[in-house]
């Protein structure tokens, strides 16, 4: 005779099996639509095209004392990274696939909301504290070669400002999770999915008005002949912009950058002010005819889109993973209405991030390389690109050429002799855009 813990535990299990299979189902539908999406609007074609360019040494462009002054950091630097990052996985994997991380959560106080709430922070803080000390290393060393600048107390703001939107933005996504899971036991996964398509979305969206003032302070790109040059190029490219920001980055580094981030209505094309005072006007238009063409093609909105669409195929998938009851058990949870499930959550999401990567950092190169090419078509000047990725990665002491592993799985911008070859390539090409190819 069954008891009511006997016909509970079915129904339970009945539910279980249901939201599993809504949540392959979300997985295949939305993985299909999202490999849809990425051979239409991502352009393969610019990939980085080792076979056919030339293989160039670094000793050609860069000073040999200072290029091995220079990979000697970048090597000290990814050990100090690796190490870093590698760690806060395993311990994010220990708090996710051990009890240790339930037991964790099932000391927090207050309701379940208020505990999936802490134990996002719990989790995250443990990760945050002990990679901390890689952390200052990797300052110090920055310090040292003249990389950073500013404060050690602006430097801890920023870590803890950093801590804080990363908790917030998980917390979130975990409340969403837990909660739709609470009120749809049966289909959750669908809903989920489509709510943290909807949060990359808004992330996407509002990143720039709400978390970028958060590290930087920004005025318009003044009157001078780098704004003429800019909205020339931009009537040129037909690229409507109505500003140009500047944001005060030398109050942290010597390196030079600039971005495109937003779309619609909160787009914004910024320029790190190392930029503006200190590349020669060639090499800043440069700079700027590559973040224009991000705006050309809207690679924000394409980027968003498809992460909207990887995060959705993802949440589907959890859905099915948190169906399995030996990893429940593993993790020392019920189900995922448990508060306790969040370190399982949280180490799920970030295997998930590592085995996405490569996906991720393949397409981020082909935009970038786009990008690249149609900087070289506007300005029809390749030597300068050239000249900009030797300044580049002289002042932020960046390896012109990674290990092609690291590369591969995490790189995702060119390598800086990818972008010399395809600027050289472009010249000779074009042999009336260039008349020297930028060697010292």
């Amino acid at each position: 005779m069954n008891t009511a813990r006997d016909v509970a535990d079915d129904t339970d299990d009945t539910v279980g099996a249901s939201a599993g299979r809504r949540g392959l189902l979300v997985t295949l539908v939305l993985g299909l639509g999202f490999a849809i999406a990425a051979a239409l609007l991502v352009p393969w074609r610019f990939l980085p095209d080792t076979a056919s360019w030339p293989d160039l040494d670094p000793a050609r462009w860069f000073d040999p004392h200072r290029l091995a002054r220079i990979e000697d950091y970048a090597g000290g630097r990814r050990l100090l990274s690796w190490s870093s990052y590698l760690l806060g996985l395993v311990i994010s994997l220990l708090l996710g696939f051990t009890k240790a991380g339930s037991a964790l959560v099932r000391r927090l106080p207050g309701p379940w909301a208020v505990k999936v709430a802490l134990a996002a922070a719990a989790v995250l803080a443990v990760a945050e504290l002990l990679t901390l000390p890689f952390a200052v290393l990797l300052r110090q060393g920055a310090l040292e070669v003249g990389v950073a600048t500013g404060s050690w107390g602006l430097w801890a703001r920023d870590i803890l400002d950093g801590f804080g939107v990363n908790w917030v933005t998980t917390a979130g996504l975990l409340l969403v999770l837990t909660g739709l899971a609470r009120l749809r036991p049966r289909d959750w996964p669908g809903w989920a999915a489509a709510a943290a398509a909807i949060l990359v979305v808004a992330t996407s969206y509002g990143w720039p008005v709400l978390v970028e003032p958060l590290f930087n302070r920004f005025h318009a790109l003044p009157p001078g002949a780098l704004r003429t040059a800019v909205f020339d190029l931009a009537e040129r490219e037909r690229v409507p912009i109505e500003e140009v920001l500047v944001s005060d980055a030398s109050r942290r580094t010597t390196a030079v950058n600039a971005y495109v981030s937003g779309f619609g209505q909160t787009r914004r094309v910024v320029l790190w002010d190392t930029l503006v005072e200190d590349l020669p006007a060639a090499e800043a238009e440069s700079v700027v005819a590559h973040e224009l063409a991000h705006a050309k093609y809207d690679d924000v909105g394409v980027g968003t889109g498809l992460g909207a669409l990887g995060a959705a195929a993802g949440v589907g998938l959890l859905g099915w993973l948190l169906t399995r009851r030996r990893l429940l058990d593993r993790a020392g949870a019920h189900g995922a209405t448990d508060p306790a499930v969040v370190p399982l959550l949280l180490a799920l999401l970030a295997l998930g991030s590592v085995l996405a990567s490569p996906v991720q950092a393949t397409i981020s190169r082909a935009i970038e390389a786009r990008a690249d090419h149609t900087a070289l078509v506007a300005t029809e000047d390749p030597q300068a690109l050239v000249a900009l990725q030797v300044e580049l990665a002289d002042r932020a002491w960046s390896d012109p050429r990674p290990p092609e592993f690291l590369q591969f799985w995490f790189g995702s911008h060119p390598t800086t002799m990818q972008r010399i070859a395809m600027a050289r390539s472009f010249a000779a090409r074009h042999p009336e855009a260039a008349q020297h190819d930028g060697r010292r």
